[in-house]
């Protein structure tokens, strides 16, 4: 398919300039763009599908940038890039040096607020609407929602703020609900459709004003009032935002321009906070990807025409495989075991573990706090919860973490995936401090695993133990060590020696044990699988301090607060003063772009690690 009219749209000021009918061409382009695009880069596809109609009536209506636009996640935003001067460069998604497959600010003018993770939208919107109010600027701003982001309970903090008048009076922003778990019958579509341009149009707006004004004295106040909530609640289900504050429209079809664009034109001269609700459908208007949204989720390279294709020989075993076998595994041996995931199912390994175990398998939603908290209930009655979570979005529940699982001295098992880089999703998305957010907590032990085999060994010593424990451990495949079938567990707090040689000895922490290695054949040096990074095999260090020239921290995590700063305080605790060299994540947020290109940049590869251990070795 060719895309004339699309091509002609270098900025959302072009597309205001075109007919409704044109309109609607230009979703047609955009969406086979989008579809063509996606498929020769890998990146998020079916919610992007899903959003291109709403994407065109926003920028046709709303004046962005001067008007504010902010996206939740941002996994959904590839409509808003092309569309905003982005086109070409969507040939370099998420690929090193081009565009990231989130929101930036530092990308584009139109990029209001960077995003990556859940339910942040609605906050910043507010945010950006009183900075306006407090600055007299006549701007608008627009926050936009999946179902699943508003699950998150800031979401919910957010509406409870925005609708709350306070001192500095009511902002006036719109926030968009992108429903796309459910489908509207024609019937009740264009019904709906008809009612929100009603209820969103200056003439009800005006007509209930009026009402309000002349009854305000009245004893009829109070009925007008319940009247009006209750006849509103009888055809739309937005009571609870209605109680919030917000002025609820919707559900309209997100899909449908002749409702979007008439609701948002009357939407955009409203005062106050409002609520419009959209129902669209994931994978819109690509056939395989409206059946099977989740696997056209985030789906690399692919034919179009084909669709995905299960791999011709079975791929590598992943660390997220070998923790979904090892869950289910332990959950066969221990009926205490409960499984937790704040809504990544797929992305944790936990298909299996939910169609074994239904009964002992809770999806929190996008709630990540609500997630450490209530697997602290769990193992307070005697149960042993495994929390399944990104090392990037248990961030997000520190506090619970600190204050009901580790004060508490609770056994959770945190089984962090994504630690370290994670390549194309980027900063967002990397599980860069872990190691520095835990080790810092009393009663928590981290664990380091090298590869597979590792892997599942140290699951089965975290779930023995008594107190918090976490086991982080890589997106992808490791260095293919095949795990045992058992559930064997290490010996607590024990390194493994895996080379001797002289001079140098390599600590290493989780999987760059094995670039480590390589390393070390070089230069003849000694390695040490360290395995825990809390708690530290102090005789293993002690002893390689005892018998080498230089100690080198290895690890895939941020250097400041890390593994390689424990072992340097602990020397000094000791006042044992052999020269430590550690290296790790620079100080800084690394890019979008391929794992293993980036973990060279760094020096974090084979090469890199021995040419930083031969230039400390040369001296100054």
């Amino acid at each position: 398919m060719n895309h004339p009219l699309l091509e002609t749209i270098d900025s959302p000021a072009d597309l205001r300039a075109l007919s409704r009918p044109q309109l609607k061409t230009l979703a047609a382009e955009l969406r086979d763009f989008l579809l063509q695009s996606v498929s020769r880069t890998g990146g998020h596809l079916s919610s992007n599908l899903g959003t291109v109609e709403l994407t065109i009536a926003l920028h046709h209506v709303f004046e962005t940038p001067h008007d504010r636009l902010v996206w939740d996640v941002g996994h959904q935003s590839y409509p808003h890039k092309i569309l905003t001067g982005r086109r070409e460069a969507m040939a370099t998604l998420k690929q090193l040096g081009g565009i990231s497959g989130f929101p930036r600010r530092s990308e584009s003018e139109y990029d209001t607020f960077g995003t990556g993770h859940s339910s942040t939208s609605i906050s910043a919107a507010l945010g950006m609407a009183h900075a306006a109010k407090l600055k007299g600027e006549r701007r608008r701003v627009v926050a936009v929602i999946g179902d699943g982001a508003l699950t998150g309970g800031m979401a919910f903090e957010a509406l409870n703020h925005g609708g709350y008048a306070g001192g500095a009076g009511l902002p006036d922003m719109l926030v968009i609900l992108n429903d796309n778990d459910m489908s509207i019958s024609p019937p009740v579509g264009a019904l709906n459709g008809y009612l929100a341009r009603l209820m969103s149009g200056r003439f009800y707006a005006a007509a209930r004003e009026g009402a309000k004004s002349v009854l305000r004295h009245t004893p009829l106040y109070e009925l007008a009032k319940r009247l009006e909530e209750h006849a509103k609640g009888m055809v739309v289900p937005g009571t609870i935002f209605e109680e919030f504050g917000f002025n609820y429209v919707g559900p309209i079809d997100g899909h449908d321009l002749d409702s979007l664009v008439p609701t948002l034109e009357n939407l955009r001269q409203a005062k106050g906070p409002q609520f419009l609700h959209v129902v669209t459908k994931k994978g819109f208007g690509y056939k395989l990807a409206e059946a099977d949204p989740i696997n056209y989720h985030g789906p690399g390279k692919f034919d179009p025409a084909v669709g995905l294709q299960k791999p011709a020989a079975p791929a590598k075993l992943t660390f997220t495989q070998v923790f979904g076998q090892w869950l289910c595994d332990m959950a066969q041996a221990d009926p205490r075991l409960v499984g937790i995931t704040p809504a990544m199912r797929e992305g944790s390994g936990m298909v299996e573990f939910e169609q074994r175990f239904p009964n002992r398998y809770h999806d929190v939603g996008i709630a990540e706090q609500h997630a450490v908290t209530f697997a602290a209930g769990l193992a307070c009655e005697g149960l042993k919860p495994v929390v399944a979570i990104y090392s990037t979005f248990l961030q997000r529940g520190y506090d619970q973490l600190i204050h009901d699982v580790a004060l508490q001295n609770l056994p959770v098992v945190f089984a962090l995936d994504r630690a370290g880089l994670v390549g194309a999703d980027g900063a967002t998305h990397a599980g860069a401090f872990d190691i520095a957010y835990l080790r810092c907590i009393p009663n928590m032990a981290v664990l380091t695993p090298a590869d597979e085999r590792d892997c599942r060994q140290a699951l089965s010593t975290a779930y023995g133990r008594e107190h918090p424990v976490a086991v982080r451990y890589p997106r992808g495949a490791g260095a293919g060590v095949a795990p045992d079938a058992d559930l064997d567990v290490w010996p607590w707090g024990r390194a493994e020696l895996r080379r001797e040689g002289r001079r140098v000895a390599i600590l290493a922490f989780g999987t760059l044990l094995w670039p480590a290695l390589q390393a070390a054949q070089a230069l003849d040096a000694t390695v040490v699988n360290m395995r825990f990074a809390k708690p530290l095999d102090l005789e293993m260090v002690e002893r390689m301090a005892g018998s080498h020239e230089l100690l080198v921290t290895l690890e895939e995590g941020c250097l400041a607060g890390g593994a390689g700063s424990a072992v340097q305080e602990w020397l000094g605790q000791q006042g044992l003063t052999v020269p430590v060299l550690s290296l790790g994540l620079p100080d800084e947020f690394i890019e979008h772009g391929d794992a293993s290109r980036l973990l060279s940049d760094v020096g974090l590869d084979a090469a890199g690690i021995q040419r930083q251990i031969e230039r400390r070795l040369a001296g100054p």
